[in-house]
């Protein structure tokens, strides 16, 4: 793993993923606390992605771009 993502960025980007896909199929009340539960755990994931880059001195664009790609594409373990 790079400097650009830690297991706390990919975990908390799991979560929100986790929480949006939560929202197909529901309406109502019941998407909208869907909804409410996803921006809560997005607002995480942002928030730590963004004291993440400044705390390191890195582009808060590349580390964003790099945890999703290792939460959304991940390596083929059998090409590694």
């Amino acid at each position: 793993m790079s400097d650009l993502v830690t297991d706390e960025l990919i975990e908390l980007q799991k979560s929100s993923d986790a929480e949006h896909q939560r929202l197909s199929g529901l309406d109502g009340d019941e998407r909208q606390a869907q909804w409410e539960r996803w921006r809560v755990a997005a607002e995480r994931a942002q928030a730590a992605v963004t004291e993440h880059a400044a705390s390191a001195g890195l582009s808060r664009f590349e580390v964003e771009r790099a945890v999703k790609k290792a939460v959304r594409h991940p390596e083929d373990p059998a090409a590694a």
